[in-house]
């Protein structure tokens, strides 16, 4: 009787493991998310901010002639 019991706590202590862990799993993926939007967002804002300089450097450069 001892076996069966052992092998149903072992179990269920394995079953809690893999939980524990999936969470932190999911955590860490919505964090990592969050980074990438951000970061996708600070891309994007130094795109505009370079096209921004880009059309006043043109406009200058007209300018000059």
């Amino acid at each position: 009787m001892f076996w069966p019991m052992l092998a149903i706590a072992l179990g269920f202590l394995g079953i809690a493991v893999l939980g524990v862990l999936a969470i932190r799993v999911f955590v860490e993926a919505q964090r990592l998310g969050h980074q990438v939007t951000q970061t996708t967002r600070r891309i994007n804002r130094a795109a505009e901010d370079l096209e921004r300089a880009a059309t006043d450097l043109a406009a200058t450069g007209e300018a000059l002639r």
